[in-house]
């Protein structure tokens, strides 16, 4: 394993980690009795553009297969 797919491992754990978390405070805020429409709506782009950044992380991390 080289350094760099090390580095993107580590990259793609904390991203997952903030994904969860993001999702857990989704989660709360739209079960609150007060929604903040526009926060809720940051949080969940933010939580689409981590989803977006790990799948590219994943994809970087298997290797090329000759067809």
């Amino acid at each position: 394993m080289t350094d760099e797919e090390r580095m993107l491992i580590e990259k793609l754990q904390s991203l997952k980690i903030e994904h969860r978390d993001l999702d857990d405070a989704i989660a709360r805020m739209e079960h609150g009795p007060y929604v903040d429409q526009l926060q809720l709506r940051r949080l969940k782009k933010r939580k689409l553009q981590l989803k977006d950044f790990i799948a590219l992380i994943e994809s970087r991390l298997i290797p090329d297969l000759d067809a």
